[in-house]
């Protein structure tokens, strides 16, 4: 009683960890582990995703985000097991992988010297885009990543976020299957922010896209399916909502009911259920005392204190259940104490 969330550690059980059928995957790593010299930034990390699945990838500094990204882009290899992406093996056989990805590293992979309708071209020519398919997806990213007003601008003389969208625009031109952004908005002002979500909005279901963030909001608001990475394992895997069902810190349930009603005796009475783990007075709201209750599971822990009320008559204003927030779930998988320095 009384531990702080960040203290304990959620568990999910493996029903949540998604392993999708055969049709329609893209990407399945297989023990996956990476070695930076005495660090593991991935141990052994097993996942699959489908076509048309929008992943954000959460995870605080040195998790193992970028190297779980560098690797299915064959950026680099893993020391040992092996990711594919459409059934290629990406150590096998990178070429065709690097062809069906588009990939925004964390690195802008820009030329500073280059105006940005010269690097572009580059870009296009290097993808085998020449003349009007050039031309044509030219003006598609151009005009998505809002960059019509920087064209013939140097990309040195660009603010961080127009070379962020320069980057964002060189992952999209050849218009592939894969679409892996690494921090896609770092640098980006909100309105440009909600640009770029829209976008990711818009090619959803059209394209597979895994991005990584800090951001949660970003998450909540663009992906179906969450992954939280920390230490270089997978410690969740699921929409948010089953990210919030499965996860065993204590269910928390909101009760109101009159004030006319002795508090002390509405606190020892809930207390005394076998369901019930604490209870609080969180407040007062129009002649109401809201109190704050713990336990698991929560169906069990609301049936339990909906029969007490039924039973003392107690005047009910409302009786609600709160789910973990993607923000409380990501803290007690990632406290601070148990990460290690290696790659993120």
């Amino acid at each position: 009683m009384g531990t702080s969330l960040a203290a304990k550690k959620i568990c999910f059980p493996a029903s949540v960890i998604h392993f999708a059928t055969r049709s329609g995957l893209m990407i399945r790593t297989e023990n996956l582990s990476m070695h930076y010299g005495p660090v593991k930034a991935l141990d052994e990390v097993n996942f699959e995703i489908k076509k048309g699945d929008v992943i954000g990838l959460l995870g605080p500094n040195g998790a193992g985000k970028s190297t779980t990204l560098k690797i299915i882009t064959t950026y680099v290899f893993p020391t040992e097991g092996t990711a594919y992406v459409n059934g290629i093996d990406v150590r096998k056989n990178p070429m065709p992988v690097r062809q069906m990805i588009g990939y925004l590293p964390e690195q802008l992979p820009i030329y500073m010297d280059m105006e940005v309708r010269d690097y572009l071209r580059f870009v296009g020519n290097a993808r085998g885009l020449y003349g009007i398919n050039l031309s044509k997806r030219l003006d598609w990213v151009v005009n998505k990543c809002g960059l019509k007003q920087m064209y013939r601008k140097v990309i040195r003389e660009l603010s961080k976020g127009y070379k962020q969208r320069t980057a964002l625009a060189q992952a999209l031109l050849h218009d592939p299957e894969i679409i892996i952004l690494d921090e896609p908005t770092s640098g980006l002002d909100p309105h440009q922010i909600l640009e770029i979500r829209a976008l990711i909005q818009e090619l959803a279901g059209e394209k597979t896209i895994i991005f990584s963030t800090h951001i949660l909001q970003e998450v909540e608001a663009v992906a179906n399916r969450i992954m939280i990475i920390n230490r270089g394992k997978i410690v969740a895997d699921g929409s948010e909502k089953e990210l919030q069902d499965n996860a065993t810190e204590k269910r928390r349930i909101s009760l109101s009911i009159s004030e006319k009603t002795d508090s002390e005796s509405v606190e020892k009475s809930l207390s005394k259920l076998e369901e019930v783990d604490e209870v609080s007075v969180e407040g007062k709201d129009d002649g109401h005392i809201r109190y704050l209750i713990k336990g698991k599971p929560q169906q069990a822990t609301q049936n339990a204190v909906a029969q007490l009320v039924q039973k003392k008559k107690w005047d009910l204003y409302e009786l609600k259940y709160h789910p973990m927030s993607l923000e409380e779930i990501f803290l007690a998988l990632t406290k601070p104490e148990q990460a290690k320095k290696g790659e993120g």
